[in-house]
């Protein structure tokens, strides 16, 4: 493992001191509690994980799959069914190969997600680590409903040493994409972020405000490669899977960033967000600094969750 990636991992674990707390802990002590497997065990475990947000139909899953796997390996002991446990976890998160075709593509990302989530914030990571790899980002700042967010990413842009488009707040969120994509070509970026307004309360605002962004995208730039990325902030639990849902309505939603996981009992949720809507959770975010937003690996996940050595 790279000395990056080592030091992300660390901070994973740490970040994922709350939930283990919550899921970890009573698993194991279910686990010692229990002398024999019966129905008694199963609903103990189930509410265990119901309770660390990995939500309803998730955890279903996750004990058919355990079931399954107790009665194929003929199973006896409780204390031998945490490895499987572990595995059936880690199953639910599996979609594949998450898929970071963008960075390698002349490509368009637009970033929604309602205010406080973290979004902007991570418009600027992303835009730092791109830069980074030795990629030329542009961003835009059509989030122009909030006048903050032109400032905070006028600030991320000139943190992460990448330029910015911006109009003034009020201004028309399309007619900034549309600026920021004729700088793009102009100037050759390989990467265009587009940091977008999420007002979910107004559903019927927002999908017409995507809807005009991604004409204007299909016909000024019909060469670029598409990623949408909605950012949900994990200490809200099953709300983030909720607004996610809502996000799904208004927008081909492409991956997830999920934030602020150090702050929170509830990181089930990215195993939530996996199974249930089968959508990667693409990046993961443990804190404030520019490499704490991280691309998600659910291997590195589930062994910090389960306080494992990553492998």
């Amino acid at each position: 493992m790279s000395e990056g990636r080592k030091g992300f991992f660390g901070r994973l674990v740490e970040g994922l001191t709350k939930t283990r707390n919550s899921i970890v802990a009573g698993i194991d002590t279910i686990f010692s509690g229990f002398s024999a497997i019966d129905d008694d065990f199963y609903e103990e475990i189930e509410e265990t994980l119901i309770m660390g947000d990995l939500g309803i139909q998730t955890t279903m899953a996750i004990m058919e799959d355990l079931r399954a796997k107790v009665k194929e390996h003929h199973i006896k002991e409780p204390s031998d069914c945490k490895e499987l446990l572990i595995e059936s976890i880690r199953s639910q998160m599996d979609l594949g190969e998450n898929a970071y075709e963008f960075e390698n593509r002349k490509s368009v990302v637009l970033v929604i997600g309602v205010n406080g989530v973290g979004k902007t914030t991570s418009v600027g990571k992303l835009a730092g680590q791109l830069k980074g790899q030795g990629k030329k980002v542009i961003l835009a700042a059509a989030d122009t409903f909030r006048a903050a967010a032109i400032e905070q990413l006028t600030e991320w842009a000139n943190r992460a040493g990448v330029d910015l488009i911006a109009q003034q707040e009020g201004s028309d969120p399309a007619a900034v994409i549309y600026d920021a994509i004729a700088a793009a070509k102009s100037r050759h970026a390989d990467v265009l972020i587009c940091d977008t307004a999420g007002r979910l309360h107004n559903k019927k605002n927002l999908m017409e405000e995507l809807k005009k962004i991604n004409r204007i995208i299909d016909k000024e730039f019909p060469e670029a490669y598409r990623e949408t990325l909605v950012v949900l902030d994990g200490t809200t639990g099953q709300n983030a899977l909720s607004q996610a849902k809502q996000f799904m309505e208004v927008a081909d939603i492409t991956g997830i960033i999920l934030t602020k996981l150090d702050g929170t009992a509830k990181g089930g949720i990215a195993v939530a967000i996996q199974s249930e809507l089968g959508i990667p959770v693409k990046y993961v975010g443990i804190g404030e600094k520019i490499d704490d937003l991280q691309k998600f690996n659910a291997n590195d996940f589930v062994n910090a969750l389960f306080n494992k050595t990553s492998q």
